[in-house]
């Protein structure tokens, strides 16, 4: 029969492969999604669209989403500054949903919702941490 600090253990335990899921897989997101701004439209393409929709600073928004978006999920996707990382993906998301999404309502395929839900995990990153197995536990327990 298991022990209640067995059940403690096991509970333990599955949290920090939940976070691990999490984080790896929001981490697979942005990086695909600051790939395609950084290899595909590149800085140029992404300064233009920011442009067009009305968000500030395009010149520099566009280099500083790209590059929070794509090191920022390389950064998740390996465990390393993950509050960091998660809390930048973050105001990456509330930027989204305010300049781009918000106006379209909460549906997809252009609505927010699935901003929000980013914006979530971001938040549920930033707050926990990277997890067990990721770099920053391995470097000082900055994970837990």
């Amino acid at each position: 029969m298991p022990t209640a600090a067995s059940s403690t253990s096991t509970t333990a335990q599955r949290v920090q492969l939940a976070l691990t899921i999490l984080r790896v897989v929001v981490g697979i997101i942005f990086v695909v999604h600051g790939g395609q701004k950084l290899f595909v439209f590149g800085f140029g393409g992404v300064m233009g669209f920011f442009g067009k929709v009305g968000i500030p600073l395009p010149v520099v928004t566009a280099v500083v989403v790209t590059l929070v978006e794509f090191l920022g999920g390389l950064a998740l996707v390996v465990g390393v500054v993950t509050r960091i990382a998660a809390v930048l993906i973050g105001l990456d998301m509330i930027g989204a949903i305010l300049f781009v999404h918000l106006k379209a309502g909460f549906f997809n395929p252009t609505g927010f919702e699935y901003p929000l839900t980013l914006l979530a995990a971001a938040i549920c990153l930033a707050l926990a941490g990277a997890g067990a197995y990721s770099i920053d536990a391995a470097i000082g327990g900055r994970g837990r």
